[in-house]
C-alpha cells in the first residue's frame, strides 16, 4: 500500500472502502462501492432494500470476503485479510437489527458480561468488585438511559430498551467504530428521539455508522448521508442535498 495513491488517501479516514465488489451466484450485491468515514464522524447510510447496506456491513466486519477492492481501517489495517474476531478485536463493533441480549440476566449483568475483560485474568462476574468496572457500568447505563432499570431482568424490557442495552453491551467492548443497523425499527416516537440523542452522545468520542430506513430519524441525526443503490453510492451529502437529488428521488424517495 505504501507509495500508492490509496495509501495517501487513507491516512485520515477511520474507515475506507475502495472499489468493493461482492457477487452471490451472479448477482452483484456490491458494485465497485467506495466511500470513506473520517475519525469521530457519524455517517448515515440509506437506500432501498437490496441496495447492499447489509452486505457492506458484512464486508467491514469480515463476515463476507469481497471479490475485489480494499477495506482499510484506521489508515493501516486491511480488513479483507482478517477474520471476524480479529476485526472485532481491532475495535469495530456491530449492532444487528434484532437485539440479542441475555434475557434471563439483569441489565447490569448483561453489560458486565460484555465488558472487555481480556486484558485481565479475572474475566468473570467477580470483576464487579473493582471500582473501575463499577464506574464503567455506571457510565454505560447513563449513556443508554438504563440506570433506572439496571436491576431489571433484560427479558422484561421494552423493545427500545433492549436496543439500548445491546448498544451498551457494544460500548462495553470499547469499539473505535460502531456499525448500527436500523436502530429505531419498531420504536415509539419518544424512543426514536432518545436513540438519536444517545447516538449523538456516543459520537462525541467514537466513530458511528448508522444504516437506516427512517428518513425522519436520519434528519434528526443531522449528519452526512451516503445513499446506496444496486451496490454503489449514488449520492452523498446532507439529508437535504440527497433528498433533492433526482436519482435518489427516482430510486428511493419516489416509492
Amino acid at each position: 500500500m505504501t507509495g500508492s495513491p490509496m495509501a495517501e488517501r487513507t491516512t485520515s479516514a477511520m474507515l475506507y472502502l475502495d472499489g468493493i465488489t461482492v457477487s452471490f451466484d451472479g448477482f452483484r450485491a456490491l458494485n465497485n462501492l467506495s466511500f470513506a468515514v473520517e475519525p469521530g464522524e457519524m455517517r448515515a447510510i440509506i437506500g432501498p432494500n437490496g441496495a447492499g447496506k447489509t452486505t457492506m456491513m458484512d464486508v467491514v466486519t469480515g463476515k463476507t470476503r469481497p471479490d475485489a477492492g480494499d477495506v482499510v481501517f484506521d489508515g493501516r489495517h486491511d480488513l479483507t485479510k482478517l477474520d471476524e474476531s480479529e476485526i472485532a478485536e481491532l475495535g469495530i463493533g456491530r449492532k444487528f437489527q434484532k437485539p440479542t441480549v441475555f434475557e434471563m440476566h439483569t441489565v447490569e449483568d448483561n453489560i458486565l458480561l460484555a465488558l472487555k475483560s481480556d486484558r485481565r485474568p479475572r474475566a468473570t462476574l467477580f470483576w464487579r468488585d473493582t471500582p473501575e468496572s463499577d464506574n464503567r457500568i455506571d457510565g454505560i447505563l447513563q449513556i443508554t438511559r438504563l440506570t433506572a432499570v439496571r436491576h431489571r431482568v433484560a427479558g422484561g424490557l421494552s423493545h427500545g430498551q433492549k436496543q439500548w442495552l445491546e448498544i451498551g453491551m457494544l460500548l462495553a467492548q470499547e469499539p473505535k467504530v460502531l456499525l448500527v443497523d436500523e436502530p429505531v425499527a419498531g420504536m415509539t416516537d419518544a424512543e426514536t428521539q432518545q436513540t438519536a440523542e444517545l447516538l449523538k452522545q456516543i459520537n462525541r468520542d467514537r466513530t458511528v455508522v448508522v444504516v437506516e430506513h427512517d428518513m425522519a430519524f436520519v434528519r434528526e441525526l443531522g449528519v452526512k448521508v451516503t445513499v446506496l443503490h444496486e451496490g454503489a453510492v449514488i449520492a452523498e451529502g446532507s439529508i437535504d442535498q440527497v433528498s433533492e437529488n433526482e436519482r435518489v428521488i427516482e430510486v428511493y424517495l419516489g416509492r
